[in-house]
């Protein structure tokens, strides 16, 4: 003869909240850190954020180099000569794209002869357009070893890539295209900020 079991309902409801509650707490405690592993963590942040940069030290004189982290990319900031920028002109025969025609490393606020906001002082990123290594800075207006008709700008010394002062590439170099010009504008005589166009820039 079997026997009838006593079902106790309400411990059982009991049992099946508590069990449920249990379980989307544990499933809500590891979205929530599931969740934020896709979200940019500071440090990105921080790394596409634009660049307040003191450009005082290089009123010192005519020449003078600096070079400053923005998104993980070195961007040069250096003074021209009066010398340096005349030659500038001279060299279009020699270079890839003398006009800066490749809007891709060119914006229109320095689509000039010495792709700048001020003639005086280049900005540009310090990244070889062939395979990414940083080139040197080569400021002497004089032939070089490599080149005895190069009279200064920047050379890469991985495959021998050479760019005018302005960053315009030379032909008959691996590097495809010109260094990249950054967004960026002026705060005041002594400030400017990488990372942001002037404004009413394309």
């Amino acid at each position: 003869m079997s026997e009838k079991l006593e079902v106790n309902t309400g411990r059982r409801r009991f049992l099946t909240v508590t069990t449920a509650v249990v379980g989307a707490v544990g499933v809500a405690g590891l979205a929530v850190p599931f969740a934020r592993s896709w979200l940019p963590s500071a440090e990105a942040l921080l790394a596409g954020a634009p660049v307040d940069v003191d450009i005082s030290k290089l009123d010192n004189e005519p020449g003078m180099f600096m070079r400053v982290m923005w998104r993980g990319k070195p961007v040069f900031l250096y003074k021209r000569t009066a010398e340096q920028l005349a030659l500038l002109p001279g060299l279009d025969d020699r270079l890839r794209d003398p006009k800066s025609e490749n809007t891709d490393q060119t914006p229109a606020f320095a689509k000039n002869e010495h792709r700048s906001i001020k003639p005086e002082l280049g900005v540009l990123v310090g990244i070889c357009t062939h395979l990414g290594c940083v080139p040197l800075h080569k400021p002497e207006v004089q032939p070089q070893p490599f080149d005895a008709n190069w009279k200064g700008g920047f050379f890469c010394p991985c495959h021998n890539s050479r760019y005018d002062l302005a960053g315009r590439v030379f032909q008959g170099v691996p590097a495809p295209a010109n260094l990249e010009v950054p967004p960026y504008k002026f705060v005041d005589d002594t400030h400017l900020v990488v990372g942001t166009a002037p404004a009413g820039a394309a």
